[in-house]
């Protein structure tokens, strides 16, 4: 599947005006499925290491997933259709800077309204063209009971207060997100937004693929990029993680070291 120049504008265009587009059925459901059985060691390695201070509030878990395997599909992580739209929003001289996923349990709650980053220049006010994306899509299909995103359409071009006071006047209501695997959703991250408990017993991972600008610097974020998977990646995916380490050892390389707990602004 591609998308033809205006179809990729079209679908940015939906990104500036609304906050985000759903690209229905775009990966391959057994791809996905193979993602989230690989997942699950990684989920319950996070659970016991976290124990009861998980780093996304309570039964709630953001794990970094290790650029290898895998988790380096170019078919996922370097998808035409997928960059056709990210380059139309923040350049195609932009850089992937994150590879994670969010994960509700049993347990969770609502949390806070928040935004995934601040103003580039908050002592302004004001709001700027995009600068800063996440590709998400889920390794289980997202209903009702178990954990969906809400999010209030267009508050990602307003103050927060301004947002804020939309969402409480009912003028810009929240929608909860709704996916199935397969699906990918691509978002301006400074949109008022929300993730709901999951009830059930099924943990629900959301995969983050981080996409901004190339002269945004993310601290709290980056990928460990071994050097053997990077020589087998398309060029275009070379140039998207340029910005990154790069590491001979593998060992090293797949280290858990992201601490991303201040992510709510």
């Amino acid at each position: 599947m591609k998308l033809t120049t205006a179809e990729a504008k079209a679908r940015a265009d939906e990104v500036r005006e609304t906050s985000c587009t759903i690209i229905r059925g775009l990966f391959p459901v057994s791809v996905i499925d193979a993602w989230n059985e690989a997942f699950q060691p990684l989920l319950l390695d996070a659970i016991e290491r976290e124990g009861d201070d998980p780093n996304r509030g309570a039964n709630r878990h953001y794990v970094t997933l290790p650029f290898t395997d895998l988790w380096a599909d170019p078919q996922i992580v370097d998808n035409d259709v997928v960059m056709s739209v990210v380059e139309e929003l923040v350049g195609a001289d932009g850089v992937m800077c994150q590879l994670a996923t969010d994960t509700p349990l049993l347990g969770s709650d609502y949390q806070d309204l928040h935004r995934d980053t601040q103003l580039l220049f908050p002592e302004s006010g004001a709001e700027t063209p995009p600068y800063q994306l996440a590709v998400n899509f889920p390794l289980v299909d997202v209903t009702e009971e178990n954990g969906p995103m809400e999010f209030a359409a267009g508050t990602h071009m307003t103050p927060k207060a301004e947002g804020m006071r939309r969402i409480e006047a009912g003028e810009a209501p929240l929608q909860k997100v709704f996916m199935r695997r397969g699906d990918v959703l691509i978002r301006d991250v400074r949109h008022i937004h929300r993730g709901t408990p999951n009830r059930t017993a099924t943990p629900r991972p959301m995969v983050v693929i981080g996409y901004s600008r190339r002269w945004l610097f993310r601290p709290e974020v980056q990928i460990r990029v071994p050097a053997d998977t990077l020589a087998r990646m398309p060029e275009r995916a070379k140039r998207w993680l340029r910005f990154n380490p790069v590491f001979e050892n593998l060992a090293e390389a797949v280290k858990r070291e992201e601490s991303y707990r201040a992510f709510a602004y």
